[in-house]
């Protein structure tokens, strides 16, 4: 039995790694295909391979479940349709203990790729957004962390803000250091910052002159030197590009700051549930390949594509109900893993030994 737990696991590991790669590769050199225009001419072949580089591990991630999935269908199709799973039957083995490596090897796949949602993914993302703002000649200049920001006003002039919330156009905490020849001349502080207009407007301001020594309150003004919102909310992070407990920090700061972002909650659910689907769609595989006993590589590809799109389609479904606000974000973000994770672990367990 542990002769053909080894032979069936590696064909599988080998059958995932190829197709998870090599998907994962075909699919950036696409979306780089799609975004070569928005490179500067004259940009050098090795930053485009990075850029498509810097972008696998987040293909990867979401190429994954389908991948255990097709690779699960067409190990155990191929060898039902060789009578190898009914040649250990008859030889008295158990199922369950020949699948046992792979419940385990499925979740080892959904740690791993959490852990690289969390770890890995974000940064790779964030290098690329980076490699494509310097290879378009546009520098970066925000500096953001859990909702805060380091920028430089249009005058160069250093701005540090404690928390922006794009979605209300509206900044918090707000400090501007006005310098002149290294030298700080003047600090301005607001307790807040909302755009009208075409500008934006400092609330409760107190600005200190280190000039003339004084200080004076107002209780707004108007500070047409910060960039509009369209360019924070460009700049800022996106949600690919920070994990789980940086997206749980903002989202506390946003709470204690009185605001509620119900698409950040579903966000943060969604980094964790989707995940999990690994596992599950390890036992579907398993579980469909033995039941149905059919043979064939293309019709076990073609029947995992078609669930993994099923899936996926439903998910996102649920993700957009959650983002408008129709149902709550806890149930939006896991319903469906929920759903197909039954339904995978129903027909495992149901599997006649």
């Amino acid at each position: 039995m542990k002769t053909l737990q080894r032979h069936y696991l590696r064909d599988f590991l080998i059958l995932l790694s190829i197709i998870t790669f090599g998907l994962s590769v075909i699919f950036s050199l696409l979306e780089l295909t799609g975004k070569i225009d928005d490179f500067a001419s004259g940009h050098r072949a090795y930053t485009l391979f990075l850029y498509a580089l810097y972008n696998v591990p987040r293909l990867l991630l979401y190429l994954l479940p389908m991948s255990v999935l097709i690779c699960s269908l067409f190990i155990f199709s191929q060898a039902a349709r060789r009578k190898e799973i009914t040649a250990i039957k008859a030889a008295g083995g158990r199922l369950r203990r020949l699948f046992t490596p792979f419940v385990i090897a499925g979740l080892i796949i959904t740690l791993s790729a959490f852990l690289m949602g969390e770890i890995v993914a974000p940064g790779f993302s964030r290098k690329a957004e980076e490699l494509k703002a310097s290879s378009t000649g546009k520098d970066n200049r925000i500096i953001f962390n859990e909702g805060g920001l380091w920028l430089k006003s249009r005058q160069g002039y250093p701005v540090k803000i404690d928390l922006y919330i794009i979605d209300k156009k509206t900044a918090s905490g707000i400090i501007i250091f006005v310098t002149e020849n290294n030298f700080l001349r003047e600090k301005i502080l607001a307790e807040k910052a909302i755009w009208i207009g075409q500008a934006w407007v400092l609330q409760n301001v107190t600005r200190y002159d280190f000039v003339s020594g004084e200080i004076a309150k107002l209780a707004s003004m108007d500070y047409p030197d910060l960039e509009s919102p369209d360019f924070f909310a460009k700049e800022m992070k996106s949600t690919e590009e920070m994990g789980v407990f940086e997206l749980y920090r903002y989202l506390g700061r946003l709470k204690k700051a009185g605001f509620r972002n119900t698409k950040l909650m579903v966000d943060i659910n969604s980094k964790i549930s989707f995940p999990v689907i690994n596992l599950f769609m390890m036992l579907l595989g398993i579980a469909l390949a033995v039941r149905a006993g059919f043979g064939g590589g293309l019709f076990s590809a073609g029947l995992g594509l078609l669930t993994s799109l099923a899936y996926w389609f439903s998910y996102s479904f649920s993700l957009s109900m959650g983002y408008a606000g129709i149902i709550p974000p806890l149930i939006s973000a896991w319903i469906v893993p929920l759903f197909f994770g039954t339904f995978a672990v129903v027909l495992f367990l149901n599997i006649q030994e």
